[in-house]
């Protein structure tokens, strides 16, 4: 059993207790991890606030030089980190490794950011009370940073978190999922090896309720998070005061139009996007409307797929849709799917668990107001249903809480730019399943999925302020 304990301002200690987490595909005990109390945790935000002064004065070259460090660093151990990725989240190897992967995209895109500081000069001339004058605006770190993240991407969420306030010259703590700590710890001590300044950052395994004690902390100029709608705007609630930024649930929708010829391709994106990694993903889809002239023979291929996507031990290489996160929401989706059928619902493929692994299920003419198409599924499931017009299935893509992303399989040009000019979503993506994302894009949502933006470049802005000088 791998023993870890947390790191507080630049040094590791036990903690003031410490908990036993089993893995999610077989119950066996896998990590025994340090857990910080309400005076550890205040010593991890006094220790915050009093490193963001050395953290703002870094140069953007050594700011950078530590982000590619560490992500060299973290590619070097790609195994023992994927390990603990599959030990202590259940997700599957092959996903696991490539996590690891994008982690390391991540670092490497922050590095960039941080290496190119945007100065943005205007000419103020334009009006009498600016003539002579010109203005230059540069990005000024805006100071300690609260962030809170889930289990289901638990290194390159973090990354996402860490890396771009570092290059913001921010200081962090960071509150890491329960379940899974240790990719986040892991991603701490190379930080820590490349260089990263004592006191920039702690990550601090703790019970949630005391880490939400934290947002309302004033020491804290922005709070991150990244989890469930309901956490996160009780959370907003609670740091009024101050920035916040949000990346929450979503259920997502891909139209398929029937000028795309190619149906075999988009079963297999649609299955991979709905059952891989459980479907533990926000972006994971779960809502397929089809064009009705193309759907009969999409329903086939989508019942082939989710027949034959490779369930069962996380461990093994070729499997891609392994356990739940744990038996609550195993249970969870199970009676979801039984309440979708009770309401008249077919089940074409799935329904049922096997251990802890929930079968990839699709399902079928399922009512609007059923939880699996109207909420965040958050498992191995997608709703299949059909549509007559493409303006039909915009609105019905719209008839949601949620708005994260949204796929459009059309070659169609002037749909396309309808889609992306009518969906309340914060990205449509052409040609693939609104599970497509890469890391150093903008990434967010509006409605119920969230406020603010991530990626790198985006997560930067989050993490800095403007200010000016005016040149007379």
């Amino acid at each position: 059993m791998r023993e870890t304990k947390l790191f507080l301002a630049g040094t590791w200690e036990d903690g003031d207790d410490k908990v036993v987490l089993r893995s999610p595909w077989d119950g066996s005990s896998v990590s025994r991890v340090a857990r910080a109390g309400p005076a550890t945790l205040e010593r991890a935000a006094e220790a915050a606030a009093k490193a963001a002064p050395a953290m703002a004065a870094l140069t953007p070259e050594r700011r950078a030089a530590i982000l590619e460090a560490a992500r060299t660093d973290l590619l070097g151990r790609k195994d023992e980190v994927a390990r603990a990725i599959v030990d202590e989240a259940g997700k599957p190897l092959s996903l696991a490794s490539a996590e690891v992967e994008r982690a390391g995209d991540t670092l490497l895109a922050a590095a960039h950011v941080a290496r190119f500081p945007e100065l943005v000069a205007r000419d103020l001339s334009g009006f009498g009370s600016g003539a002579g004058r010109i203005a230059l605006t540069k990005r000024v770190p805006i100071g300690p940073v609260l962030a809170i993240t889930p289990f289901n991407f638990p290194l390159n969420l973090v990354a996402h978190k860490l890396a771009p306030a570092i290059a913001a010259g921010c200081s962090v703590v960071l509150k890491p999922a329960s379940q899974t700590p240790t990719p986040a710890l892991l991603l701490a001590a190379a930080l820590q090896r490349a260089g990263l300044p004592d006191g920039a950052l702690s990550v601090v395994p703790s019970r949630a309720a005391d880490a939400e004690a934290l947002a309302t902390d004033p020491r804290f100029a922005l709070l991150t998070f990244t989890g469930s709608a309901e956490v996160g705007f009780s959370l907003r609630r609670k740091a009024w005061d101050r920035r916040v930024a949000l990346e929450l649930g979503g259920n997502a929708a891909v139209i398929v139009e029937p000028d795309w010829h190619d149906l075999p391709d988009v079963a297999r994106r649609i299955a991979a996007a709905a059952y891989a990694w459980a479907g533990q993903s926000c972006i994971s889809v779960q809502r397929v409307l089809v064009h009705r002239e193309v759907a009969t023979r999409l329903r086939n291929l989508l019942v082939e797929a989710t027949e034959a996507f490779p369930i069962g031990d996380p461990s093994l290489p070729a499997t891609l849709c392994g356990p739940m996160i744990d038996t609550a929401n195993r249970d969870r989706v199970l009676e979801w799917v039984a309440s979708a059928k009770a309401a008249g619902g077919a089940v074409l493929a799935g329904g049922k668990a096997e251990g802890s692994v929930v079968c990839p299920t699709l399902l079928d003419g399922v009512p609007d107001d059923q939880p699996i198409v109207a909420d965040e599924l958050f498992g191995p499931g997608a709703v299949l249903s059909t549509y007559a017009s493409f303006d039909e299935a915009l609105a019905r893509v719209n008839a949601s809480r949620y708005g994260l992303q949204a796929g459009v399989f059309s070659h169609d040009v002037g749909k396309v730019r309808r889609a992306w000019e009518t969906l309340e979503v914060g990205a449509v993506i052409q040609g693939d399943v609104p599970t497509w994302r890469s890391d150093p894009m903008p990434y967010g949502g509006v409605k119920a999925s969230g406020t603010g933006r991530e990626g790198p470049a985006s997560a930067f802005l989050e993490m800095t302020e403007e200010r000016m000088l005016v040149l007379r």
